[in-house]
């Protein structure tokens, strides 16, 4: 079985391509369970470093050359995790940018998709940013997207391409939007959302972090481990689970800034909590702002996706992998 990982050197890419490597085993279209005996992780910077195993290999290139993606496919791929994307800051800074990888991007992978002999698996990494402001206080499935930044138009597009291509059987799709991923190794990137990350990540290595939104801003936040068990469990799930509602919103944990600053300032002590300085950045805020923050996830339950217990627990796992040196 061959599986290809489109985002393959980002943060989560590298995450699911371990648990992938660790899983050894995934269901194709036909619902056969198969040994996974190939893992290409495309990405425009490579692919892991630090992961040694025999099955995976690298691909760089660009998701928007229509070249490189037809032979990153070839004719012998089960099944696609497509997580390539510019991130919500930076498509909204590029409109072009944003446009051609994360809509050109994927129409292309999908045409590639397409071509294949027999229709492969595909999950798509969509966000909650293709919701809007109006909503109700509670946002369910069939609350209607209403995106107020390009990001978000851009995942509603893939959306529904997704959906399209699977009600006319060129692939098997499943679309699922992510909560705001936190605690984020490394360092900042371009995401509007990046800071929710930072004001935990930074204060913990000694660092000053910068929160650009007010501390009662609420975020819909899930841990990378329950983002990457999400995929996994979005992909393994029988296609008439689906059925013809291709779009679903993951389980998360709402919390506010402040909720989230103190419960580092419970874990970590009051010093690390201080290292927080409030600079706010109405560009970022705007875009955060347009977010829902509340989900009535009724129908992920009911297909038994997992959840985070709290924000705590989310903590906690970012702590144990500092310990463990990951």
């Amino acid at each position: 079985m061959k599986v290809v990982v489109t985002g393959g050197a980002g943060f989560l890419g590298q995450r699911l391509i371990e648990a992938l490597c660790a899983r050894g085993r995934l269901t194709d279209a036909a619902g056969r369970e198969r040994a996974i005996e190939r893992i290409v992780a495309a990405d425009a910077g490579g692919g892991p470093q630090a992961l040694d195993d025999p099955r995976l290999a690298c691909a760089r290139g660009d998701i928007a050359d229509a070249a490189f993606v037809a032979a990153l496919l070839g004719d012998d791929t089960d099944s696609v995790f497509h997580l390539a994307a510019v991130v919500s800051g930076a498509a909204e800074r590029d409109f072009d940018l944003g446009m051609r990888v994360n809509v050109d991007g994927t129409r292309g992978l999908l045409e590639a998709c397409r071509r294949q002999s027999r229709p492969p698996k595909l999950v798509f990494a969509s966000s909650v940013a293709v919701f809007g402001q109006r909503l109700p206080p509670t946002v369910t499935d069939a609350t209607t997207p209403t995106p107020q930044s390009s990001y978000g138009a851009q995942k509603l597009i893939g959306e529904l391409l997704v959906g399209d291509c699977s009600r006319r059987g060129f692939i098997d799709g499943r679309c699922v939007r992510l909560p705001t991923i936190v605690v984020r190794p490394g360092r900042p990137n371009a995401a509007a959302s990046s800071f929710a990350s930072g004001i935990i990540r930074e204060p913990l290595a000694g660092e000053a972090a910068v929160c650009p939104v007010d501390p009662a801003t609420a975020l819909w936040v899930a841990s990378p481990a329950t983002a990457v068990a999400a995929l996994l469990h979005a992909h393994e799930l029988p296609a008439a689970s689906w059925g013809p509602l291709r779009s679903l919103n993951l389980p998360g944990i709402r919390v506010t800034v402040s909720e989230m600053i103190e419960a580092l300032r419970r874990a970590a002590g009051e010093a690390v909590a201080a290292r927080i300085h409030f600079e706010p950045d109405e560009a970022v805020a705007a875009i955060v702002r347009s977010w829902p923050s509340s989900f009535d996830t009724a129908r992920a339950d009911a297909l038994r996706f997992p959840r985070d217990a709290d924000f705590a627990s989310i903590l906690s796992q970012y702590l144990r992998d500092l310990a463990g040196g990951r």
